[in-house]
């Protein structure tokens, strides 16, 4: 069943991310990022208006994870928030500007083997006017239907000789898949948001090479 892209949508998700108790975190260590899982309105083959959510293609020529699929967002600038960076990150990779009074909720803090603490903020974006790639970042912007994280067939799981934790796999399309961190941040954002219930996920695995 599609998620139609409305007021009672809007609510519904707000509702239960502010339900929603994070885990604190004590790893100073890390820098720390934001990113925003951004839900915004999306044109159906019937011409239905349903909800769905963004996905970025990294730029080729970046120095790390170049081509990878993300999404938007970036470390914290000095005395930001993570709701000021995921918002800026927004407005400077795919040029969309929705205020602070849209963001909806954040999720657990996630720690990923290339050095980050990352905060998923979801940020409800009433338009998608004006939208495109900033070519030095993004080489590509994709909506998907919130139904795809909804899917019997996803997530995967898989293991890998080098850590006892499981790699999460997010299907998407028809050949189509990403994994943790991203993964990860967005099968919380279902389970917490689409289906209401705490679930965690900081444990799941990347692959290696988005160790670096």
């Amino acid at each position: 069943m599609s998620h139609i892209f409305d007021a009672a949508l809007r609510n519904s998700l707000a509702a239960r991310l502010q339900a929603f108790e994070r885990l604190p975190t004590s790893q100073s260590e890390l820098k720390r990022a934001a990113v925003a899982i951004t839900i915004v309105p999306t044109e159906t083959a019937a011409g239905e208006t349903t909800a769905g959510f963004l996905l970025t293609r990294r730029a080729p020529k970046l120095n790390t994870h170049a081509g990878q699929w993300a999404l938007p967002g970036g470390r914290l600038d000095a005395g930001e928030t993570v709701i000021e960076a995921a918002l800026r990150e927004l407005e400077e990779e795919i040029s969309l500007t929705p205020s602070a009074s849209n963001v909806l909720g954040t999720l657990d803090d996630y720690p990923t083997r290339s050095g980050y603490l990352v905060t998923p903020v979801i940020v409800w974006a009433e338009t998608i006017t004006g939208m495109k790639p900033n070519p030095g970042e993004v080489a590509s912007i994709h909506p998907f239907a919130l139904t795809e994280l909804e899917r019997q067939d996803s997530p995967v799981f898989l293991t890998i000789p080098e850590s006892e934790k499981p790699v999460i796999r997010l299907l998407l399309g028809e050949t189509g898949h990403i994994h943790a961190p991203t993964a990860a941040m967005l099968y919380q954002f279902a389970e917490v948001a689409l289906r209401g219930r705490a679930t965690r996920v900081t444990d799941y695995e990347q692959p290696v090479w988005a160790w670096k």
